[in-house]
């Protein structure tokens, strides 16, 4: 099977997604999120994305208009061995190619196969036929093999890759196989390059506002993703080879001077991995005790790979009868102010820190709702606290937003605690004023 040589023109995608569980909604299409995003990448443009079900008619309409429209089709999804995966055989229908059997990727499933000691249901050779003039891709994850094909539409080259659904199966594919071989054959003497800030602490309007006039159009390009509790921003600009990572450093240095104290990482860096770093860098450790955020802090530490060497311990104390037991929280501040308050987050992170022997305890204790709120303490009311060896520092937050939003953004912000205090900047300046946090009232009431 071969393939035209030489540089081809692959400037716009579109991305093909079949199965009946994306639009039914059972699943979400991140497929096609990572892909566009990695297109982007390397400077190809996505001008759509089709969401089409196991139904041959729709896969050919969305096939016929795919080809129309990009230079390049990846698809995703229906190359499964049962009678609702459909991709391939719509396809050759499609371009009027037979299919044609592997041999070698025949062989492949069957030991794949033989060396589970499972007996082989005869379908799954359907896996290894593919349209006439196919490359195979090889799938290092699963028995499903992508392929890739050149056709020739309105007298221009199209270019076809077809890939499993499976997420972990096509994201590999796309990264040892794809990837490579389309910057080979894009062979372009300009290269697109881009630098991600992860940022906490300003809203995406906020950083928008901060950012103006810091680029020149002509010069680089800014975009922004939000993606709670998180919004990254992109510094992308597309230059000579030799001069791309320089131009690219350039730009991505004024941007960060301009947000610095909101930029937590860059690339696909999370807090929970910072913070890590940060810990494990400084020789310190952590315990944490949480109320309203039911151990989503400690999970997101553990998430983490090495997180013992900083990570103590968690204890989840949701009760007034677990804060009293398993912490000595003090009864009669329980009964003074009540369990959200910041005098019981800053017991509770003094005593978790002892009981732990770590340099630094954590603690939060609040209301995520939708029932508990009081007018003194409205559903969102959210106390954090961080106890290190010079005392205990708490604050006192008003988020909004559903239950599990106000968890996760709890959590968010008691991280960052950390990573701020590790940094040596204020800890309590963090939160998301403005998107995610009411200003306080005049009556005294946040």
């Amino acid at each position: 099977m071969t393939e035209p040589s030489g540089r081809a023109s692959i400037d716009r995608a579109v991305i093909v997604s079949c199965g009946d569980e994306l639009t039914t909604g059972r699943i979400a299409d991140t497929n096609a999120a990572f892909l566009a995003d990695a297109l982007g990448e390397v400077g190809v443009s996505v001008v759509a994305v089709l969401v089409v079900g196991d139904d041959p008619d729709r896969i050919a309409w969305a096939w016929t208009l795919a080809l129309a429209e990009g230079d390049l089709v990846i698809a995703t999804g229906g190359l499964g061995p049962t009678a609702d995966d459909l991709t391939t055989e719509t396809l050759a229908r499609t371009l009027g190619r037979p299919l044609i059997e592997d041999p070698e990727v025949a062989e492949h499933i069957r030991r794949t196969f033989a060396a589970t000691g499972r007996e082989m249901p005869s379908n799954n050779l359907k896996q290894a036929q593919f349209p006439s003039g196919a490359l195979v891709i090889p799938n290092p994850r699963g028995t499903a093999p992508g392929y890739r094909l050149a056709v020739e539409r309105a007298g221009r080259a199209r270019h076809l890759v077809v890939m499993p659904g499976v997420p972990r199966e096509m994201t590999a594919m796309w990264r040892e196989s794809v990837l490579p071989w389309l910057r080979q054959a894009r062979g372009a003497e300009d290269v697109y390059v881009s630098r991600t800030f992860q940022t906490f602490g300003l809203t995406e309007s906020g950083l928008d506002e901060r950012l103006q006039g810091v680029l020149d159009p002509d010069e680089a390009r800014l975009s922004f993703r939000a993606s709670f509790p998180e919004i990254s921003v992109r510094v992308s600009l597309t230059a000579p080879v030799r001069e791309a990572e320089r131009r690219l450093e350039k730009a991505a240095e004024r941007v960060r001077a301009r947000i610095a104290e909101v930029v937590i990482g860059e690339g696909t860096d999370t807090m929970e991995g910072v913070v890590g770093c940060l810990l494990r860098d400084r020789g310190l450790t952590l315990a944490v005790a949480e109320s309203c955020t039911g151990g989503l802090i400690g999970h997101r530490i553990t998430n983490v790979p090495g997180s013992s060497a900083y990570f103590r311990e968690g204890v989840v104390c949701y009760s007034n009868d677990a804060k009293r037991e398993l912490l000595g929280v003090a009864p009669a501040t329980l009964a003074a102010v009540g369990a959200v308050s910041e005098e019981v987050a800053r017991e509770m992170a003094v005593a978790v820190r002892r009981l732990a022997a770590s340099d630094l305890g954590l603690a939060t204790t609040g209301i995520a709702g939708p029932d508990g709120g009081t007018p003194e303490k409205p559903v969102g009311t959210v106390c954090i606290a961080l106890a290190a060896a010079d005392g205990a520092t708490s604050r006192r937050y008003q988020l909004w937003g559903t239950r599990d939003w106000i968890k996760i953004l709890t959590s968010q912000i008691a991280l960052d605690w950390v990573r701020r205090h590790a940094l040596g900047l204020s800890v309590s300046a963090s939160g998301i004023v403005g998107a995610w946090e009411r200003t306080p009232r005049n009556d005294g009431t946040r």
